[in-house]
């Protein structure tokens, strides 16, 4: 599979932006799949929710969201070698060596007890580690979500301050009036870093409980909340709303479990303000396994900072981000023609380069179970000729249109 955008249309989406556009391709390079229950210095390999490329050392650090049920909360260093990827269904593990593995302690320097944390997804700057712990909602307690900071060897730093109204209050269901906070299991999914580091973003998987009646479905999209921080003070500094596409198919009965995600973010070097976003939607007791990714171009540029504002009911006529879709990938096929088979997707990163090129490398979360997998996908970024003095990554694609002026609207009873 290759995308490729003109030169024109391009410049036609980023008019008014200072930044030169480059746009690129995204060639399947393959996988590579780690069968569920391998082990690995004495831990379970799995829930790999976020990864990000260590590019002084060439490795990969990949977090796991395993809650200290298996094993204590921790994150895998790990080795990718992309010239032993392949396009065939059962692709083997060869590709991937797993080199260390460091718990993540709390902040009294001890490993976290069975189910205080839901780790999701992690990003490495200035020789530290940030990471998201998604905080919980359910008849076992209720849990604030955090981002936080710590040190390569686990040790904890410091919290960033995320607003009060993000923690989970009223109902386990998240569905009655007054109820408020996050979602369960719907909530900081994703972690990124602005270009010049200054900001960091994190974002709700669906909307808060106060922001819309309900999660995403086969019916509705859901308003996730992106949250802006600056990455020195750690105050939050922005607030913008992402919509997320429909559940993409029905589940089978209609009634078994669906749901559809903003499950990560990365940014694109070169062109600020702008993310590739990935959707995840999952239906259960359809063929195959049930996962639907895409990957989408998206920009807060002209989208309405709705900082502090605690319900967005609330707030005045806003403008949404802005995407475009940039890969649906169950457009991939294996080399015999058939379709890939997809796993629960929720890590990206940029990765080594490959055949001169950078890449583009996927991950999922097996959630520890034996019907799944963890799958590493891997992509090379070819950028479309320009003139030599524009790098790579100088300046990068961002997505046609423009996103329609959203209002606040009645919630449902």
């Amino acid at each position: 599979m290759k995308l490729r955008y003109t030169l024109s249309a391009v410049l036609a989406a980023l008019l008014g932006n200072t930044a030169q556009a480059a746009p690129f391709s995204l060639d399947y390079i393959g996988q590579n799949i780690v069968a569920s229950g391998t082990v690995f210095n004495g831990t379970t390999v799995g829930g790999l929710s976020g990864i990000d490329y260590d590019s002084a050392n060439g490795r990969y650090l990949a977090i796991s969201d395993d809650r200290s049920a298996l094993n204590p909360a921790r994150y895998y260093d790990l080795s990718l070698n992309l010239a032993q990827f392949n396009k065939n269904s059962a692709p083997g593990a060869a590709g991937v060596t797993f080199n260390g593995v460091t718990n993540i302690l709390t902040p009294s320097g001890s490993t976290f007890a069975t189910n205080t944390v839901d780790p999701e997804s992690m990003r490495l700057h200035n020789g530290s580690l940030f990471w998201t712990n998604e905080g919980q909602r359910a008849t076992a307690g209720f849990q604030n979500p955090t981002v936080r900071e710590m040190n390569l060897n686990g040790s904890y730093v410091r919290d960033f301050a995320v607003p009060t109204y993000y923690n989970p209050s009223g109902s386990v269901s998240a569905l009655n009036a007054g109820d408020t906070g996050i979602r369960n299991n719907l909530a900081f999914e994703s972690l990124t870093f602005s270009n010049d580091g200054k900001t960091l973003y994190t974002a709700t998987e669906n909307s808060l409980a106060q922001d819309d009646a309900l999660p995403a479905s086969v019916l509705n999209g859901s308003e996730s909340r992106v949250l802006a921080f600056d990455s020195v003070t750690g105050n939050a500094v922005g607030e913008y709303v992402y919509t997320t596409d429909a559940v993409v198919d029905v589940p089978n009965p209609i009634t078994n479990f669906a749901t559809n995600g903003l499950v990560e973010l990365l940014n694109i070097p070169g062109l600020s303000d702008s993310f590739i976003a990935v959707e995840r939607s999952f239906s259960a007791g359809i063929p195959g396994t049930g996962n639907n990714i895409r990957l989408y171009l998206t920009s807060l540029s002209n989208a309405s900072n709705l900082i502090g504002v605690d319900d967005l009911d609330n707030a005045p006529a806003y403008t949404s981000m802005t995407k475009e879709l940039l890969l649906d990938l169950s457009t991939l096929t294996n080399s015999d023609g058939s379709a890939l088979a997809l796993d629960n997707i929720e890590a990206i990163t940029w990765g080594e380069t490959f055949n001169g090129n950078p890449t583009l490398i996927l991950a999922s979360d097996n959630n520890f179970s034996a019907t799944q997998f963890t799958q590493f996908l891997g992509f090379e970024v070819k950028a479309v000729p320009l003139p030599a003095a524009f790098p790579l990554f100088g300046t990068v694609l961002l997505g046609l249109g423009a996103n329609g002026l959203r209002r606040k609207r009645r919630k449902m009873a």
